[in-house]
């Protein structure tokens, strides 16, 4: 059931969340490997870029590869807090007095993160390439007219096989270790302190809310770098053998745009990264712990029943 739970939260969240990272994609897609002044700049700030996109493509190009985004955040977390929920339920995160710990919460989180974005990333690659594609006078990045996402499925098994789906795991797994942790850590240890005022610990679904926007900020500082270079993994175009056309791998991906757009480069789209995560990740741990709760009660109720 905490898998379950898990995957309802996210799916629930990405509805709301889909459109900016749209706007992202498009944003860490734009200047790729050209320094500042030396490109087209279509995509000035979050608001002029969802308004680019909405006159260019209709209110609907704000919400490309919605489908992918939900079968993905679904799948990926459904491991994520489904596993992190188990070794939450069974006390391994917590002290005698409920407290996280928060080394064992922070290696918890990176290992649970790391393994839904494992299994999740052909979804992840396939969302971002969709994502990416845009009318032609605003067009960013590479573009690979994928018609949906099973069509893109067979497309890219059919031309590279299974190792094609799984192109640039490398940078999303990265990614997931260094966000999963910082959130879901930050998270627990934000809650625990809130719980300490009455207001808190009388309203648990303020309490999560509050705690979630927290753990956003931490999560958009740690996460956007790595966000970005699993964006131009994915996205980037392939020869006949599969291999990228601009990187080699993910150390090439960090380095060439270190040293083609400095350090600001790995920053680009933290604007819409944060309006993503911020209603994503807090609607998704606020339905998670809504749904976990409920849970727990019914559960209760059960045994009551059982005992009577």
């Amino acid at each position: 059931m905490d898998f379950i739970i898990g995957g309802l939260a996210a799916s629930g969240a990405a509805l709301f969340s889909n459109p900016f990272d749209v706007l992202k994609t498009r944003m860490q897609l734009q200047g790729e490997l050209q320094a500042k002044g030396k490109h087209a700049v279509f995509y000035k700030n979050t608001v002029h870029a969802a308004y680019v996109v909405a006159k260019n493509e209709g209110i609907r190009g704000l919400q490309k590869g919605l489908g992918a985004a939900l079968m993905l955040h679904s799948l990926r977390n459904s491991i994520r807090l489904g596993l992190y929920s188990l070794l939450q339920d069974e006390g391994y995160l917590t002290d005698d007095k409920g407290k996280t710990i928060m080394y064992r919460s922070f290696i918890a989180s990176a290992s649970t993160g790391a393994a839904g974005a494992f299994v999740g990333s052909p979804l992840f690659m396939i969302k971002t390439q969709l994502q990416s594609q845009a009318a032609r006078q605003i067009a960013v990045g590479h573009q690979h007219h994928h018609q949906g996402v099973l069509v893109a499925v067979r497309s890219i098994y059919s031309a590279q096989g299974i190792r094609g789906l799984w192109r640039g795991v490398s940078g999303t797994v990265l990614r997931a270790l260094v966000g999963s942790s910082a959130q879901l850590t930050s998270f627990a240890v934000t809650k625990d302190m809130l719980k300490e005022y009455e207001p808190m610990r009388t309203n648990p679904l303020l309490a999560s809310i509050s705690a979630g926007f927290v753990s956003t900020i931490f999560q958009t500082v740690a996460i956007t770098p790595f966000d970005l270079v699993s964006t131009r993994l994915y996205n980037q175009g392939v020869d006949a053998s599969g291999k990228g056309l601009l990187y080699k791998g993910l150390g090439d991906c960090f380095l060439k745009i270190w040293r083609a757009e400095g350090f600001q480069g790995f920053y680009k789209g933290i604007g819409p990264n944060y309006m993503r995560l911020a209603p994503h990740g807090a609607l998704c741990l606020v339905f998670w712990d809504l749904l976990r709760d409920l849970h727990m009660k019914y559960l209760s109720s059960k045994r009551l029943e059982t005992a009577v």
